[in-house]
Parts: structure tokens; sequence; C-alpha cells
């Protein structure tokens, strides 16, 4: 009797196990109203690369030779999309839903096979999907306002701060020197960018272009171009030449004429690398050069002084862009010389004080919307040592924009 009882115990263990491991070997079939269930195999190491109103979703197909698609659904099952499993299963999957709204999303997914049997669910949730609104954000990389470009030459180096987002470059347009438009890219760790042979006087164009995150499948960019506009470009002092006109001052020397304030100085200088006046015409006195050309949009004016003394500290700038008709014959120290000169057509460009001693670079802006200017003319009306005669200068530079 024990023998059967331990039989018995036995054959029903066995019987136990048997079951057991048929259920381990089918890990995704269950039984529903005494039918088998059958659970397709699941895709693997789901990711999200999210857009512009659209994701990408990306697997690793699941090796279960019966999977012959997949399907995804969003909006709580109200969407969703089918995909061919393809017949390589070391191909990723992979597949672009479009018409998104701004939005966080979660999506399922599922295999299915030949019958209809489907998966346990895949889930990635918290997608968040970008558009106008992200975009709108965006602005493009700021110039460095303390020094927003540098001129060498031909050539003009622009200065950026560096990005605080995801950055991927900078479209810069400009226009060459031959007229065509260039285009170059400044990339996010640069903080410079040189424009090779650019036109003086066109401005350039710039804009950024971003990513929300670093595996988003679309670029974004800014709401359009930003211009660097008001570029200064210092004349060509090659272009000037000294001229003499009725009632100008003399100079002390024919070593010290008007022709040395564009020596090239950028420091005050010693006699006689100097303009230096002559004695014979007292304060207020004024000399005239030529631009060598006329320009339109004359920006910022820089005077040094000479390195000791006579330096003009109250003094007048005026311009013209022809002399037909415009030699004044009034001294320059004559009540009626003012208006004498706008009568002939002087254009007062500014009236310049400065309350140091003269000597050092001392830049002055020039207003908007000045007239066309080819012919220079400073009226010196007070220097810093109180001299009734003499003035004397080391350099003069003019911008135009």
């Amino acid at each position: 009797m024990k023998f059967n009882i331990y039989l018995i115990g036995a054959c029903a263990a066995m019987l136990l196990l048997i079951n057991s491991c048929s259920k381990d070997a089918t890990e995704y079939q269950d039984y529903l109203n005494g039918k088998e269930k059958i659970y397709p195999g699941l895709p693997k190491g789901i990711t999200a690369s999210a857009g512009n109103y659209r994701v990408k979703l990306s697997w690793t197909p699941s090796p279960d030779p019966t999977v012959k698609k997949y399907r995804i659904f969003w909006n709580n099952g109200a969407d969703s999309l089918e995909v061919a499993a393809g017949t390589n299963v070391n191909t990723p999957v992979s597949v672009i839903i479009s018409r998104l709204v701004e939005y966080n999303y979660s999506f399922t997914v599922y295999s299915y096979d030949e019958s209809g049997n489907r998966s346990i669910p895949v889930n990635i949730n918290n997608i968040k999907i970008y558009g106008d609104s992200y975009k709108s954000s965006l602005t493009n990389r700021f110039l460095d306002v303390s020094n927003p470009y540098e001129l060498d030459g031909n050539d003009i180096k622009l200065n950026f701060l560096a990005p605080d987002t995801i950055n991927t470059g900078t479209l810069v347009k400009y226009t060459h020197a031959d007229g065509t438009v260039k285009s170059v890219t400044l990339d996010p760790d640069q903080t410079e960018i040189t424009l090779s042979n650019y036109k003086s006087g066109t401005k350039i164009y710039y804009q950024s272009a971003y990513v929300p995150v670093r595996a988003a499948i679309d670029t974004f960019y800014t709401h359009g171009f930003d211009s660097l506009t008001n570029i200064m470009v210092p004349l060509d002092k090659r272009l000037f030449a000294e001229i003499k006109l009725a009632n100008d001052v003399g100079t002390y020397g024919s070593n010290t004429g008007v022709k040395n304030l564009w020596n090239g100085n950028t420091s005050p200088t010693g006699y006689p690398d100097i303009f230096h006046s002559d004695a014979n015409t007292a304060l207020p006195h004024h000399f005239t050069f030529d631009l060598g050309k006329v320009y339109s949009n004359m920006a910022q004016f820089e005077i040094i002084g000479r390195d000791c003394c006579n330096n003009p500290t109250k003094f007048e700038i005026w311009g013209i862009a022809d002399l037909t008709g415009a030699v004044t014959g009034s001294p320059s120290n004559s009540p009626g010389w003012t208006a004498e000169s706008l009568g002939r057509g002087w254009k007062l460009l500014k009236e310049v004080s400065r309350s140091d001693d003269g000597s050092a670079p001392f830049k002055v802006a020039f207003a908007d919307g000045l007239p066309p200017v080819r012919y220079i003319r400073i009226r010196v009306l007070e220097v810093a040592s109180g001299d009734s005669h003499y003035s004397n200068i080391s350099e003069v530079t003019f911008w135009n924009k």
C-alpha cells in the first residue's frame, strides 16, 4: 500500500512539473474560455525623437518570426498607425507620426501575428512635441554689444556671445566686394567669424538654428534674419587731399600742413608731425580738406591732439558735397561767417566741446540724416592752452555707415 501511495504521489508531482515547464515555454500564452491565447513577441528598446509637430518612434524588432506588423496607439487609443514588421530582425524599425499638436504624448506599441493575436502593450510616456510656441521663444545669437565687429582692411570680424540653448549654427549673409552675396556659418562653439572682402556700407544678415533636444529630428529656425546695420567703416585716408580756400588759416611751416592730419597717428604726437596753424589768423579760424569722394552716411569722427599744447577743445565740423559757389568771403572770426556759410550750402555737422586738455583720442557721433558730404571744414573756436591764434592737431578720422 505504501508503495502505491508513493507511486501515485510521484506521478502527481511529475504531471505538475510537466505543466510548469509547458507554461515557461509559452511565456506569452494564456487561456480564455478554455482556448489558448497567443501573445506575439515584444518590440525592444523603444525610443522617441521629437520634432516639429511630429515624432519619430524607433525600436528593435521582436525576434519572434510570427510577428508580421506593429501598431502604435495614442490619444487614449483614438488614433493609431500600422507599421510592417519587415523580414530582417536585425534592422531597426522606425516610423514618423505627423500632424500632432504641441503637447506631451504617450504612445503604446503592440506586435501582431498573421492571425491577429496581439502582444502585451509596450508604453513610452511623456514625449514632448514642439511647434510654433517653442519656435517663438528662439532668438538669433546676440552680438557682443561692447565690440560687435572689428574691421581689418577689406575684412570684417563679427563677435558673438555664446549661445544659451542648443544652437546648431548661425547662417551669416553678406555682400562681397564683387557685389555677390556670400553665406558662411558660425558654429555653436565659435564666438567670432570673419567675412572676407566685405563690401563697405552694406548690411550683414544672420539667422540662428536650434534643436529643442539633442535627439530631435527637426531643426528650428528663428522668426527671420536680423541685420547688423550702422556698420561704421573708416574712410580711406589715401583719398584725402589738402585744399586751400579763401580765409582758411595758414600753417606754421611747410611741414606742418593739413595733410599731416591723416598720417595714421593713433596717439598724440609732437612737432612737426602735426597740423600747426600760423599766428596770422586769430581764433576762431578754419581749414578745409577733401575726403576724396562723396559720403552719404557720415557716422563718427575722432580727433587726436598734440602731445603738449594748443589742442582744440571747442570746435565745429562743417561739410558740403560740392564746392561750386561754396567759398565764403567772410573771415572765420567774423560775426556773419555762420550765416554766410549756411547760405552757401555748408552744413554744420557737429559742435564739439571737450573738458580735458584736448590731447587724447576723442570720438563724437554724427546725427542721422546728414546730407552727403565730400569737403570738410573744421572751425576751431578755443584751444586748451588759451592761446588766441595757434591750434595743433595730430590726427583726424571719419567713419561712414
